[in-house]
């Protein structure tokens, strides 16, 4: 029996179902059971085969040591997870995945969790001596189902996530930009590293960063970039300060689960820059060119407790939260050791 047939008939499965990990083949089956998970929780499909692809080639994720499905007997895809760790130091793993909706409650999930954990073990060998390294997972707050699976596994509740949204009107605030600030667009093939340079500096205030190697950060960017139908450099807009990115705004035409919403992907202020309303200007600059493109809602992804107050700023900018699109952050140590990630930042 060679390696690939004990991992189909893993004996920690329940009765009557296969695992294996994914292949290229099964992309279009994955993302339908994906799309199907989330729409009876939320109501949407957030995943495209575009979206799919993309992250299954990402440089440093394999498909073969990363990723994990289960099957029913007659080949259906039923649950899915993936672990990614390829950035180092590996000291904050993610794990995502989901099961279909008619095949709830019948130990998959909790099949796909311990495997998942399983394999994130590994990260420790590519974290610094004497580093603390955990395990993180969003849960959509609505699936009270997965949530109870996580502490039963031992993971705890430790932070929220909104997608926060604001319908516009039909002439939307004019920014006020502060002095010595221009806007423009991006000029596509000549700025995007400069751009990525600005955003990593700014993330750096942002709970849970870890700083990787450039090279590892600039050559996922490209990728996610170079196979990304819906990347509009029209819609990327940079703040400078004479030939400084003091800003940025990385918007999309289209959120990933509703067409009919413009989507701010990246918004980042650099510290010098910070206290003097550009974010503000960005957000609303944002608002504006979108509302032109004929979007009547706009929205965002935050961490609810976001260190630099973003929550605060996307309110007095007239967006709320949306209950439907609520995440739960849970985690689970690993090897417990000193904080690598940012965790508390000078104001």
């Amino acid at each position: 029996m060679n390696k690939r047939e004990v991992e189909v008939h893993d004996q920690n499965l329940p009765t009557g179902f296969l695992a294996r990990a994914a292949t290229l083949d099964d992309l279009v089956a994955t993302v339908a059971m994906l799309n199907d998970a989330y729409k009876a929780t939320i109501g949407a499909e957030p995943y495209t085969i575009e979206f799919m692809r993309r992250e299954w080639t990402e440089p440093g994720f394999n498909l073969e040591s990363d990723s994990r499905l289960v099957l029913s007997v007659d080949g259906q895809v039923v649950g899915y997870y993936e672990v990614w760790d390829a950035a180092e130091p590996a000291v904050r793993v993610m794990i995502r995945g989901q099961v279909h909706p008619a095949y709830c409650s019948r130990g998959i999930g909790t099949y796909l969790l311990r495997w998942a954990e399983r394999r994130a073990s590994r990260a420790m060998g590519k974290a610094p001596e004497g580093a603390r390294v955990v395990v993180h997972a969003y849960v959509m707050s609505a699936n009270a189902e997965a949530g109870v699976l996580f502490k039963n596994e031992g993971f705890a509740l430790i932070r929220h996530s909104w997608r926060m949204v604001i319908h516009l009107d039909a002439t939307p605030v004019k920014p006020q930009w502060p002095d010595g600030i221009s806007v423009r667009t991006l000029r596509a093939g000549l700025e995007e590293v400069d751009v990525l340079r600005a955003a990593l500096e700014a993330f750096k205030d942002h709970w849970g960063f870890v700083e990787v190697p450039f090279e590892q950060e600039l050559e996922r960017w490209m990728h996610r970039l170079q196979h990304d139908s819906g990347f509009d450099p029209s819609l990327w807009f940079l703040a400078l300060d004479g030939e400084q990115i003091a800003g940025v705004s990385l918007c999309r035409l289209k959120a990933f689960d509703d067409p009919e919403m413009g989507w701010i992907d990246t918004l980042a202020v650099r510290r010098p820059w910070r206290r003097r309303g550009l974010a503000l200007a960005l957000l609303q600059h944002s608002f504006q060119e979108l509302r032109c493109r004929g979007k009547t809602t706009v929205g965002l992804g935050v961490d609810a407790q976001n260190l630099t107050g973003a929550t605060r700023l996307y309110e007095r900018a007239g967006m709320h939260p949306d209950p439907s699109h609520e995440y739960d952050l849970f985690e689970k140590e690993l090897r417990p050791g000193y904080e690598v990630s940012t965790q508390t930042i000078e104001v």
